[in-house]
């Protein structure tokens, strides 16, 4: 292997891992959403129509993070062995509500005596899985998988991390509302409509809490967005968020079905993309590049072949 593969491989790892959670987000951050969602909506009937909403692309949608994750096990190993133990408490917390929604789905249907303790597994592993996300996305930025001597259990536990795990529980209920906008109609379509528009609200509310918080903590990453030239770079990032949370409200006013969903996935793509850009090139922040993690040039380039 050459040293441009030594260089180029990586680079191509780090673009697979970050589409395929990018996927999973989108994917089933509405079906979480739609669990999120699921105790405040008006009737049983209505969260009969949300559940076969996503009833055909169910099984599918955390393939993504399965790919996700075993790309970053095979192509950045000393990454993985530094953070997994970082994050074991949030993982297992996250795969566990995981678990526990999908049961709670196969079985709502068929036993019709449980079913509102199925409705509050369902909502509750959705909000807690969606929780627990944002809560490793919030330590990870935060630095929780550095190895340091005063690393504790629950490093990765913070304000900013449940800042982080709240702004997502409000993300993928945006898209679960502005999905079941696309696959109702009727009062639950109205009930999602008007809901969406709150939650938007508070979307762009942690949106920007976040994005002034974690440059003020972390100097290098203020540098990267407010130094020039790189602010003239990055600055369509949050011009895009500013026109898309305008695009969303004005479809959601005029009582569009298709627009709301593309521009919510739009806006949780670019909050996704703005938080790359503060971490590159980093797989563990500030300690370890993605080149100083990766594994063997040859070890990727026959992954790589399986991924293909």
């Amino acid at each position: 292997m050459s040293l441009d593969s030594a260089y180029l491989l990586p680079l191509i790892w780090a673009l697979v891992i970050a589409f395929g959670v990018a996927m999973y987000v989108v994917l089933d951050g509405f079906d979480l959403g739609i669990g999120i969602l699921f105790p405040f909506v008006p009737s049983d009937r209505d969260r009969d129509r949300m559940m076969a909403s996503v009833a055909p692309v169910w099984d599918g949608n955390e393939t993504w993070l399965v790919l996700g994750g075993a790309s970053l096990f095979g192509a950045f190993p000393k990454a993985y062995a530094q953070l997994l133990p970082a994050f074991y408490l949030p993982l297992a917390l996250f795969l566990f509500a995981l678990i526990f929604r999908g049961v709670s789905f196969e079985f709502r249907a068929r036993s019709e005596r449980s079913r509102p303790l199925w409705n509050v597994a369902f909502a509750g592993g959705s909000t807690i899985a969606a929780f627990a996300q944002g809560v490793i996305l919030g330590a990870f930025v935060e630095g929780a998988g550095a190895s340091t001597e005063a690393a504790t259990p629950f490093s990765w536990l913070s304000p900013f991390s449940v800042m982080v795990g709240l702004g997502l529980v409000c993300g993928y209920a945006l898209l679960g509302a502005t999905w079941l906008i696309l696959k109702t109609e009727g009062p639950l379509q109205a009930w999602c409509d008007t809901t969406a528009k709150w939650l938007l609200f508070g979307v762009l509310g942690f949106v920007g809490i976040v994005s002034l918080w974690t440059p003020f903590a972390e100097p290098e990453i203020a540098a990267r967005w407010f130094s020039w030239p790189e602010i003239a770079y990055l600055s369509p990032v949050p011009i895009l968020t500013g026109v898309l949370a305008l695009t969303l409200w004005r479809a959601l006013a005029t009582g569009r079905e298709k627009a709301p969903f593309l521009c919510a996935v739009a806006l949780i793509l670019l909050a996704y993309l703005g938080r790359g850009v503060s971490l590159w090139p980093y797989a563990v922040p500030r300690e370890m590049t993605i080149w100083q993690a990766a594994a063997g040039p040859k070890t990727q380039g026959f992954l790589l072949v399986g991924v293909a």
